[in-house]
């Protein structure tokens, strides 16, 4: 009689096995990232792998109603709002400042990223040209997420110089918005006839009014909110709630606004972040809300992700298997940004990367992630109803290579997302035991991978950087190490 009582439903379960993750997690936050240098991504992702379908099927998404529309937006806000902090915390007037190093990661290193990884695809899986571009799309994006993950709150980002953490933090706060027109390229090649009218629609729509007037508005709409806020703080007329949800709320009412316009959400976002920081003014500059963000939304969303990662969907077309799948992500891995960037940091394109270290730290450091992920159900809804609104399935009306196209893009984003997750997550354990144990046994830090030196192979000079000294943020270094100066990394 009593166990007629239980109601173990699909969302009761989701409440229990996600929170039971996230307590954990906080429990040994610094453990984790300070002592054995993991970020949460791959740990969530590889929770929800193992609470999932394919595992102890605690948490099945589907079961609970998470269709791609479900997925579409929730990636869209968590973007949207990691986009919209980049801007808030880089250091005041950052982009005017910096803005060259920054426009040739935006430029030439997207734009050869785009191109490599189309042609590794189009090798790889069979695909026509349009497609491979699609999907590459993408891919394109260094995603905000990830890169919050890795670049803040831990021992290994206090190694990071503070202008190579800015740097990579502004290109995954920008970049998501400017991958709409690689996107739309590929999209418009194949739901085009002509090159001339894909070309057309592509500047006018995508260019034009998508990322220019998203930018305009993103902008406007921070400076406005920057006003207001000063209005109201220095009358006394906000509470503390208030200012700590600001933050968050303008954060959402940004890719409200952005969505319901039809242009840039993450342009939006990010220019939003940037206007409202305007003169110094950030509501996180007291507040640990956006570690408390990062852990509830950010984690959660990989959990999820591991749990419905479709395995199945690996193996169903006959140029669709593992080995391929491999293939591709390795190609992808090594060809997809470290060339660019190392040759860009040889013809002194770079001038806030200073070492082939640093370079190919840069070049390595573009992961793919949430973005990725909602850029491909994106690119599913445009090909199969020509707007955002995904299908549960194909429409059999479709043209042969648009069906293809509806069939391969989220396999094949999603394992690569995957891949991205786990390889770059773990590389800061690689980069800290590595260099850890390769130092002689009395130049090593107390604690495995504690050392506090830069790239650079030192402890680095803060100088000549903005924003102070370099030291941690959020939950700081552990203090055995904080001093240390030992050898090379």
């Amino acid at each position: 009689m009593a166990f007629s009582e239980l109601e173990p439903t699909p969302p009761h379960l989701t409440y229990l096995v996600l929170t039971s993750f996230l307590i954990l997690y906080a429990l040994f936050s610094l453990l984790i990232r300070n002592r054995l240098h993991l970020s949460e991504p791959p740990l969530a992702t590889t929770f929800g792998i193992a609470v999932g379908p394919q595992g102890l099927s605690l948490l099945n998404p589907k079961a609970w109603g998470f269709t791609d529309e479900v997925i579409l937006e929730i990636t869209r806000l968590i973007v949207g709002i990691q986009c919209f902090a980049v801007g808030l915390e880089l250091p005041d007037g950052y982009i005017m400042r910096k803005w060259k190093g920054l426009l040739v990661l935006l430029g030439p290193v997207m734009t050869f990223g785009w191109l490599v990884c189309a042609v590794f695809i189009m090798w790889i899986f069979a695909t026509d040209f349009p497609t491979a571009l699609t999907i590459s799309a993408c891919l394109t994006p260094t995603d905000p997420v990830l890169a919050a993950s890795v670049l803040s709150n831990s021992q290994f980002s206090t190694r990071v110089p503070k202008r190579i953490r800015d740097l990579l933090s502004a290109e995954s706060g920008v970049n998501d918005g400017v991958s709409f027109p690689f996107l739309f390229m590929g999209l418009n090649f194949l739901t085009k006839h002509t090159a001339a009218g894909a070309l057309k629609k592509w500047f006018l729509i995508t260019v034009l009014y998508q990322c220019a007037l998203g930018i305009a508005i993103g902008t406007a709409l921070g400076y406005a909110s920057n006003w207001l806020y000063k209005f109201s703080h220095k009358r006394g007329m906000m509470g503390q709630a208030s200012y700590l949800a600001f933050y968050l709320l303008l954060a959402i009412f940004s890719i409200g606004l952005a969505s319901t316009l039809g242009v840039d959400d993450f342009l939006v976002a990010f220019c939003a972040g940037r206007g409202f920081s305007h003169g110094g003014n950030s509501p996180t500059a007291d507040t640990r809300l956006p570690v408390v963000i990062d852990l509830m939304l950010n984690s959660a969303l990989f959990v999820f992700f591991g749990a419905m990662i479709p395995w199945s969907s690996f193996n169903h077309l006959d140029t669709l298997t593992p080995p391929r799948l491999l293939a591709v992500l390795a190609l992808i891995l090594l060809f997809r940004r470290i060339p660019i960037v190392f040759t860009a940091y040889k013809l002194n394109l770079l001038p806030y990367v200073r070492s082939t270290t640093e370079a190919l730290f840069v070049g390595h450091f573009g992961p793919m992630g949430v973005g990725a992920l909602f850029l491909a159900i994106e690119a599913r809804a445009q090909l199969e109803t020509d707007s955002s609104e995904p299908l549960p399935r194909p429409p059999k009306h479709l043209a042969p290579e648009r069906k293809r196209a509806v069939e391969i893009i989220w396999p094949v984003v999603c394992f690569i997302v995957l891949g991205s997750t786990l390889i770059h997550g773990l590389s800061t354990l690689v980069i800290s035991v590595g260099g850890h144990f390769s130092r002689h046994e009395g130049e090593r830090a107390p604690l495995i991978g504690g050392e506090r030196e830069g790239l650079l192979g030192m402890l680095h000079d803060e100088t000549d950087e903005e924003g102070g000294s370099g030291e941690g943020d959020g939950e700081g270094s552990e203090p055995e190490s904080r001093g240390y100066r030992g050898g090379s990394l």
